[in-house]
């Protein structure tokens, strides 16, 4: 079909039709750059720990009075969780991926380096690699004899005793490839302080950072074999199959109360929960974006409807006048949608502009990456197609006026 008298017809109603493109074109910038912003958050969602969550379990106890000997305490209730029936391995940690709670230090490759390389989370406590269930790539595990107490080494490091001091550590394989891209990095010294170097002894394949926010440095993670004591805020980290958790838990609240009656649990909930609530935000977001895309559209979409309605009703006699002189209604329902048409793809090519505008502003304020090129076409796509429907039912109308009604209007 010509599309020059479609245009002509426009002219003739700039401001109605200049008002349908800018719904349009705000609508296309809006919706393409929410559903990137969907996408970030359900990437961000998707984002690995590393670990074994299905069959993890988290308890943490506060004690009313602090134990005697914190490290003998610590191993009464490593073993007493041991004898749960269903537990398949015990762990004691100062954090866990997700539980927004980290522990981080200062990453250096030279001691003399007066500024950090980069920062990364420190995990320490007995037994985590084995109870976690992060992949050994290469290397080795921490051993018993790697071990240190906290006491010791805070000791050890106020007194220059290096003796006291642990010497290892395990990193995950983003931070290896960070520090050292292309190398191998078993055998290699990092410091944490200048008199602190830990040598390489394993990868791990990947275990994120309790605040993994920034999803570029959510793997920069290691191990530390420092020993904590039962008085420290620690958490015990129980393994068990999926569908045994629930029971495993109860009765290692049990076991623990056994050992002290007067403790106070202060946490317990499974790694799920860990996930579920970190990610909670970004979950409530992508809903409220979806929300907002939604009814952009049917926004949208009742406008097209409004505005071809309102233009059958003022064509009547025109329509009227082309089905007596031959056209068909599929001519007179073509026509509405060709017009349809022209006014969404006006209103597309200014909604990427104005999409890649928003894009710019997001980059520079909130270190959003650059809208993907795919978004473009798969959004005008969409606004056609609604268009199309949109459309569709005054168009359908207008071809049902017969020819008669030119010459009632006479």
């Amino acid at each position: 079909m010509d599309i020059l008298p479609i245009l002509s017809t426009l002219r003739r109603h700039k401001l109605t039709s200049w008002l349908l493109i800018l719904e349009i074109a705000l609508t296309c910038a809006i919706v393409c750059n929410a559903v990137f912003l969907i996408g970030q958050r359900l990437q961000r969602m998707d984002m690995p720990s590393g670990v074994a969550e299905h069959e993890l379990l988290q308890i943490q106890v506060a004690d009313v009075t602090s134990p005697s000997n914190p490290y003998a305490r610590l191993a009464e209730d490593m073993a007493a969780l041991r004898q749960v029936p269903g537990v398949l391995s015990v762990a004691s940690s100062n954090e866990v991926p997700f539980g927004n709670s980290s522990s981080n230090g200062n990453i250096r490759l030279d001691p003399a380096q007066p500024e950090r390389t980069l920062n990364a989370t420190t995990y320490f406590g007995e037994n985590l690699v084995q109870t976690l269930g992060p992949r050994l790539v290469s290397g080795r595990d921490l051993q018993s004899d790697d071990f240190v107490d906290v006491e010791a080494a805070l000791k050890g490091l106020s007194t220059g005793d290096s003796k006291s001091l642990p010497h290892v550590t395990l990193i995950t394989q983003t931070l290896a490839e960070r520090l050292w891209p292309g190398q191998n990095p078993l055998g290699r010294i990092i410091y944490l302080t200048p008199t602190v170097g830990l040598r390489v002894v394993g990868v791990l394949d990947s275990l994120a950072r309790p605040n993994a926010y920034d999803q570029a440095k959510a793997q920069y993670s290691m191990v530390v074999p420092l020993r904590m004591g039962a008085d420290k805020d620690l958490s015990y980290l129980i393994r068990a199959r999926p569908e045994d958790r629930a029971n495993v838990l109860a009765a290692a609240l049990v076991a623990l109360k056994k050992v002290d009656p007067q403790r106070v649990v202060t946490m317990q909930r499974s790694f799920d929960e860990v996930r579920r609530k970190f990610f909670q935000d970004d979950r409530a977001m992508a809903g409220m974006l979806v929300g907002v895309i939604v009814a952009l559209l049917i926004v949208t979409a009742l406008g097209i409807v409004g505005l071809a309605s309102f233009w059958v009703a003022q064509r009547r006699r025109t329509i009227g006048v082309r089905r007596a002189l031959g056209a068909t209604r599929g001519n007179i329902l073509h026509y509405f949608q060709t017009e349809n048409f022209v006014l969404a793809t006006f209103g597309i090519a200014l909604g990427m502009v104005l999409a890649y505008g928003v894009n710019l502003f997001l980059m520079s304020h909130y270190e959003l990456p650059r809208l993907p090129g795919i978004y473009f076409p798969v959004g005008a796509v969409l606004l056609w197609l609604i268009g199309q429907l949109a459309v569709l039912g005054p168009a359908l109308r207008a071809a049902a006026v017969p020819p008669v009604v030119a010459t009632r209007s006479v």
